[in-house]
């Protein structure tokens, strides 16, 4: 098989199940509640799921704290970007610098990673996305909090942070690794079931979330060119920080292998959180238009960026 083939074969299943979720909308088969049970679903169930199995079998080291750090420094200066851009020329939507940080990991990245290069592999991308996650569900849900709501209560945002099921299956799948029960959870009766029913369950994760992205696909071409510059904006700064920080902190500095360098590469180059519609006010409705337009669009171009990276980069 050439390259050029493996590389379609690898893409094809992407694109036509995301096509499936687009045709589930565009003729009806499923209306938008159903799809909210399968984000649930996803979200609950498949994705904890996936991030307790890895982090439970990853062979933790302490250069991964490293890179911990690392994400979730570089999302608290995107953030900062984004203000600085805003201000200086004079964007006005306020959700801008919210669109400049943070990254669709568990509803985008775990299925294009899973899906191109085996879930078995999916520790190089859950590595990378775990400071992202701890920026995502504390700095980030706060802010959108605090612009919705003006809740600033640290109790209420460090309970929303410690409920978050992603976040409590990557606790429990690192303190269970530490402890030394790997082997003996996969072999005891009873854990063992248990296990093998979150890996049935993780398996749900690569076509659900990609029937959900193609279900999401509509735009407005209202005010196509602010989106067009989110967008531009986000892409320009990140690709060339991928690169750069793939080669150079995490294959120069802490000689880590080349699959967390396309984890890190993947993870960049993903839309911005798709929960950041859920918690804007109602009555906000051209800029929820504008966000979901720039999540449309960044979606879009982030498939094309990664099957250009895919067509260079086949495999880890």
């Amino acid at each position: 098989m050439d390259h050029a083939t493996a590389t379609l074969n690898q893409v094809l299943p992407i694109l036509l199940l995301i096509v499936l979720g687009h045709q589930m909308r565009s003729r009806g088969w499923f209306r938008e509640s159903h799809m909210e049970g399968l984000k649930w679903l996803v979200i609950n169930v498949a994705l904890p799921s996936v991030l307790f199995l890895s982090f439970l079998s990853l062979e933790l080291k302490v250069s991964y704290l490293a890179v911990m750090v690392m994400m979730f420094v570089l999302c608290i200066a995107l953030y900062g970007a984004g203000v600085i851009i805003q201000r200086v020329f004079s964007i006005d939507h306020p959700y801008f610098p919210l669109l400049i940080t943070g990254f669709e990991f568990g509803m985008l990245g775990v299925s294009l990673f899973g899906a191109t290069y085996g879930l078995e592999q999916i520790g190089y991308i859950a590595v990378i996305g775990l400071g992202h996650e701890f920026f995502i569900w504390f700095p980030f849900l706060s802010l959108l909090l605090i612009r919705r709501d003006g809740i600033r209560d640290v109790t209420t945002l460090a309970t929303a942070f410690l409920k978050a099921p992603p976040i409590i299956a990557i606790i429990c799948g690192i303190a269970l690794n530490l402890l030394g029960l790997n082997q003996g959870l996969h072999a005891w009766p009873v854990t063992g079931g248990m296990l093998a029913t979150l890996k049935f369950a993780g398996n749900m994760i690569i076509p659900l979330i990609l029937v959900i992205v193609g279900f999401g696909f509509k735009l407005d071409a209202h005010g196509i060119k602010d989106v067009l510059v989110a967008v531009g904006v986000r892409m320009a700064i990140l690709i060339p920080t991928a690169l750069i920080l793939g080669r150079v902190v995490l294959h120069g500095m802490l000689g880590l292998e080349r699959g967390f360098e396309a984890g890190l590469f993947v993870m960049l180059i993903l839309p911005p959180p798709f929960i950041i519609p859920l918690f804007m006010k109602a009555e906000d409705r051209e800029e929820r238009r504008y966000v979901n337009n720039v999540l449309t669009v960044n979606t879009a171009f982030s498939l094309l960026a990664f099957g250009i990276y895919l067509a260079f980069n086949p495999g880890l």
